[in-house]
């Protein structure tokens, strides 16, 4: 079956493909993001500690560093 994912109402070039995650305790955390598919676009929407926050861009992570 495939799978089909919402267009990039920002850009409309893109499509939203969902990110997963490891949480805290290393629980899987299924879709913790959506990210645009457009490199120029950059259009994102998180969540962290349970808030939404919506960007416009995305920078390396300084986690792990």
């Amino acid at each position: 079956m495939e799978q089909t994912y919402p267009p990039c109402l920002k850009c409309s070039k893109g499509v939203l493909v969902p990110l997963s995650d490891y949480g805290r305790e290393g629980a899987s955390i299924m879709y913790k993001a959506w990210v645009c598919t457009n490199p120029e676009c950059g259009f994102h929407i998180r969540i962290d500690n349970g808030e939404i926050s919506i960007g416009e861009s995305i920078g390396p992570s300084t986690k792990g560093r």
